[in-house]
């Protein structure tokens, strides 16, 4: 390596370093309490990614629930369906939200009884193998 490149990789190294450690952030993040018991609920929020590389969730997980999945609703040819989304990409300085009727977490078979207010620890897998961590509220269902 020629003395100037070398001098060039070693100025570099640390935004390298900035850009690895940054990692997207759960903002606002809730879940829906359905009446009744019911096996399934769904989680809401934010997602931000401040970070100036994209950010790609490739799974998740919470020791509240047997699994998450990250679904999105969409309306094609006039009905409302829903389908599991194996990744969601998230832009640099961008956010995804996660909203009734769009993108939203899927919190499948909660292994005890949840109470509004009582808080839920979701963890998310990106592609490069680091872990997200999020705090989710648990919210009574909005008549």
């Amino acid at each position: 390596m020629t003395k100037h490149a070398w001098l060039f990789a070693v100025l570099l190294l640390p935004l390298t370093a900035t850009a690895r450690d940054c990692a997207p952030q759960v903002k606002d993040g809730w879940i829906r309490l359905l009446p009744g018991g019911m096996p399934m609920q769904a989680g809401f929020g934010r997602i931000e990614n401040r970070c100036a590389m994209p950010a790609t969730l490739v799974s998740a997980s919470s020791a509240a629930y047997a699994s998450v999945e990250l679904h999105e609703s969409r309306v094609v040819d006039g009905v409302n369906r829903m389908r599991a989304v194996p990744e969601l990409r998230i832009a640099p300085d961008s956010a995804a939200v996660l909203k009734p009727g769009g993108l939203h977490l899927m919190l499948i078979k909660p292994n005890a009884v949840l109470k509004p207010g009582s808080r839920v620890v979701v963890e998310f897998t990106l592609k490069d193998g680091r872990k997200l961590l999020g705090e989710f509220e648990v919210r009574k269902p909005v008549p």
